[in-house]
């Protein structure tokens, strides 16, 4: 009775996660033995769902790189629908339910078609496999599961951002897109893609295909030299693109936060305009640089939208007069470069909004960037401090000595000094996919990694006097925690169980200190494959 129960309480939309949750590897995307992996099964999958046809009838924008291809993706795919096109977006990670990662018109797909498609996809390729022909693992049967929602649905346009590399991404089996972008690449990954920025462009140029058209950004000379290399062998035409010239939006700004997205909505404006001529449409083809972009154009620039990007979010638990009293930035950099970046973002918005009075947040729109976010009359109340604590997590395939000190070097160049940093293992598990996969809060959680990323922090906080894990643990004793909610509480860092019981924490010390605004940088990236 009790087993009936419990397999009746379990919603169609769970089976769908638990079957996703199936296909995990449990190995990290970086892991060496990944690499090729027996990249021509994704062809064989093809044929099992009868896409080869379809596939190639596509129209598709293809985006690699290491930082800002998914923002890219997010401005091409805004730009295009605002033209007027039935536009189909896939792009990684998701930050809450993996419907993120296929938009439709600029919107998740709605939770029927989802599992339509799934099921359509997972019962046949289930029927079809075997020892030889294996299930598909989580990523490329997510990337099959696009290319069958953008058949079906018969999009105009297809924009795919790759997940890892380029040339044996799972979307690397398109044979003829449109146009291929490059986006700026950096050291990430290198367990798989290389250890030089040779390397690593030698795998994203693998995207590149005969005779197609491609456009980067500036590069290192090393990348561009392999980028130009790959180019000429394979007869591709490959343009540097300079950065959008703000004053072509007409006096709007971007709708994704960051100097550094004049970069990425540059290649976006080209990806779209070459992919017009070269399916046709004439009509709105009309871009000269120099001039104004039309219309469609700056309406899809200043309202693209990516969640947890470059992202400002006004604490809504926090009473509503008091609304800006605890400001989340959000960001998941997670390269040196990309830390860099996002401390300069991070920097210049926490001054920008010291010069203005309390904002208001507009609960009703979770997605809003910092550009709606609206100027409210504080009714003359006194002017509050400012103080910024760092919620951070970053995965155990990266290196928070490199990271780190980016980020504060960053900060303290821009006159940013952080109070404190919180340090919390991943909210999710590798091996599960929804709101299920939520790892546990209790006192079993391993924070070996945290306890290991805290001892980084306090010693570049410590001037990088070479702290070791002994006199770190007498400092933490030393250092006192009343709320009893985190795990080790050092001068300089703590280390929690969970991120909600850290955002707990947060909220308490926010009551307790109420003459003070709180801004919080919150850094965190994980993935399954």
């Amino acid at each position: 009775m009790d087993q009936g129960s419990q397999k009746a309480s379990v919603t169609p939309y769970e089976e769908v996660l638990d079957a996703l949750s199936s296909l995990i590897t449990k190995r990290s995307r970086a892991d060496p033995s990944i690499k090729g992996d027996r990249f021509d099964l994704l062809f064989d999958y093809i044929k099992i769902l009868d896409l080869e046809e379809p596939i190639s009838k596509l129209k598709i924008i293809h985006v690699a790189g290491t930082k800002g291809k998914g923002s890219t993706c997010t401005f091409t795919e805004a730009i295009l629908r605002n033209c007027g096109f039935h536009t189909g977006l896939f792009t990684s990670p998701h930050l809450i339910d993996i419907r993120e990662r296929f938009r439709l018109d600029g919107v998740d797909i709605c939770e029927e078609k989802f599992l339509a498609y799934f099921w359509w996809c997972y019962d046949r390729l289930k029927e079809n496999t075997n020892d030889d022909v294996p299930m598909p693992t989580f990523f490329r049967f997510i990337t099959l599961l696009a290319f069958k929602i953008f058949t079906a649905e018969q999009v105009d346009v297809a924009i795919l951002e790759v997940g890892l590399g380029g040339r044996f991404d799972s979307t690397n089996v398109v044979q003829a897109p449109i146009v291929c972008g490059i986006s700026s690449l950096g050291y990430d990954h290198m367990e798989i893609l290389g250890n030089t920025i040779g390397e690593i462009a030698g795998e994203k140029a693998g995207i590149f295909k005969h005779g197609v058209p491609a456009f980067t950004v500036s590069q290192p000379d090393e990348a561009m030299r392999v980028l130009e290399e790959k180019a000429s062998q394979l007869d591709v035409h490959l343009q540097v693109v300079p950065p959008l010239d703000a004053n072509l939006l007409n006096g709007t700004k971007l709708g994704l936060e960051g100097e550094h997205q004049y970069l990425n909505a540059g290649l976006a404006v080209v990806l779209c305009s070459t992919w017009l001529q070269r399916t046709g449409h004439l009509e709105v083809t009309n871009l000269q640089q120099n001039s104004s972009l039309p219309e469609q154009f700056i309406k899809g620039l200043s309202t693209a939208s990516l969640q947890g990007r470059a992202q400002i979010v006004p604490d809504r638990h926090i009473d509503i007069e008091r609304s800006g009293d605890l400001v989340f930035y959000l960001d998941g950099a997670h390269s040196p470069e990309s830390m860099e970046v996002c401390a300069r973002w991070f920097s210049l918005a926490i001054k920008e909004d010291s010069q203005q009075q309390t904002l208001n947040y507009q609960p009703q729109d979770d997605a809003r960037t910092s550009n709606e976010l609206i100027q409210r009359d504080s009714g003359g109340r006194s002017r509050k401090n400012s103080t910024q604590i760092l919620l951070f997590n970053c995965m155990s395939v990266r290196d928070p000595q490199l990271l780190l000190p980016r980020l504060l070097k960053t900060c303290a160049s821009h006159g940013v000094h952080f109070k404190k940093a919180l340090l919390v293992p991943n909210i999710s598990v590798y091996h599960k996919v929804g709101s299920h996969a939520l790892s546990s809060t209790d006192s079993q959680v391993d924070l070996s990694w945290q306890f290991t990323i805290q001892r980084v922090w306090e010693n570049l906080m410590q001037g990088n006097k070479g702290v070791d894990a002994q006199s770190m643990d007498a400092v933490c004793e030393e250092v006192k925690d009343d709320t009893e909610l985190c795990v080790k509480n050092c001068a300089n860092s703590a280390v929690f169980s969970s991120l909600p019981i850290a955002i707990k924490w947060l909220r308490d010390y926010v009551q307790q200190n109420q003459s003070i605004r709180f801004q919080c940088p919150v850094e965190n990236h994980g993935y399954p494959i």
